[in-house]
């Protein structure tokens, strides 16, 4: 495993982080027990930050890691979760209810330390709830030693560009679905998070479900021009010799300026394949071909 030193912590970072929404069930069945053995399974092969969230199963993907986690020392992974995000449309980043979240995340996670505490898609609600409300008591908690650091996170650039110019409380930006086989509008974004001195966290090079054989999640907002560029060039992989997931996480291990790469694990078998694959060496020809599939999307949003 790859590893980036990261200021924030002082300690190295594996360039693979593990996304824990799968432990919540978010796309489709969790076997709780194969999920405990994934965790572990991941740790073994090195990767070392677990990143979840309140909102992934309705806390079950909170309980799961936690569970995972609680038999391990605590210096050997970092551990990132949410504020501000309960429900499909439920969101609260009042004081109040960031301080619950918070102590309700620590009990399921187990722990009484939180590497890093993300403000959850804020581009649903005034940014001023945010930064009026939720930022205090995470500064607060952070003074206390019960946070590491703090971020946001989103998915249109622009509402995290906008939000951290308003505020300088922030320490981490998590952007997800911007840096994958159609899509890499994450890297003129680049610059301005590193001006304004946050490190970047990537997400979903899988496209939540979209680069992957198992097809488009029924949540999914592709639309079908996209969804129909993804299944050609799942085809043209498999005539390769190669998947599509495969190839889309090659592509994501060649990504510089962040410090690690989330992807959603909740299987023994998907720990064991991405761990492979972010090893493996990229086959530039097929990349230019998969890429030219994609060109008539290029950096379309869903």
């Amino acid at each position: 495993m790859r590893y980036r030193h990261a200021a924030l912590w002082n300690r190295p970072v594996s360039t693979l982080g593990f996304g824990a929404s799968p432990l919540g069930g978010v796309y489709g069945a969790f076997d709780e027990s194969d999920g405990i053995k994934a965790v572990h399974q991941a740790v073994e092969a090195g990767i070392n930050f677990f990143d979840v969230a309140p909102f992934y199963g309705y806390t079950r993907a909170e309980t799961a890691l936690g569970k995972a986690l609680s038999s391990l020392p605590r210096d050997q992974y970092l551990l990132s979760t949410k504020i501000g995000r309960y429900g499909e449309r439920e969101f609260d980043f009042s004081a109040a209810r960031t301080r619950q979240s918070l102590q309700e995340s620590l009990d399921r996670l187990q722990t009484d330390v939180l590497d890093l505490v993300i403000c959850h898609d804020i581009e649903y609600v005034n940014p001023e709830i945010v930064t009026e409300e939720a930022l205090p008591v995470l500064q607060e908690y952070k003074q206390q030693g019960i946070i590491k650091a703090i971020g946001l996170s989103g998915y249109p650039l622009p509402a995290l560009q906008d939000l951290i110019t308003k505020s300088g409380s922030f320490d981490v930006v998590l952007t997800y679905g911007h840096f994958n086989l159609f899509n890499t509008t994450l890297l003129a974004a680049l610059p301005f998070f590193q001006e304004h001195g946050l490190s970047v966290i990537a997400a979903s090079p899988l496209a939540q479900g979209l680069l992957t054989a198992g097809g488009v999640p029924e949540w999914h907002t592709a639309s079908p021009l996209l969804q129909q560029a993804c299944q050609a060039a799942t085809t043209h992989c498999k005539q390769a010799g190669i998947s599509l997931a495969q190839l889309a996480m090659q592509y994501a291990a060649t990504l510089e300026g962040v410090i690690t790469t989330l992807v959603g694990m909740g299987t023994t078998k998907e720990v064991e394949q991405n761990t492979s694959w972010w090893e493996a060496l990229i086959d530039p020809a097929l990349l230019a071909e998969v890429q030219a599939i994609f060109a008539p999307v290029k950096d379309m949003s869903w």
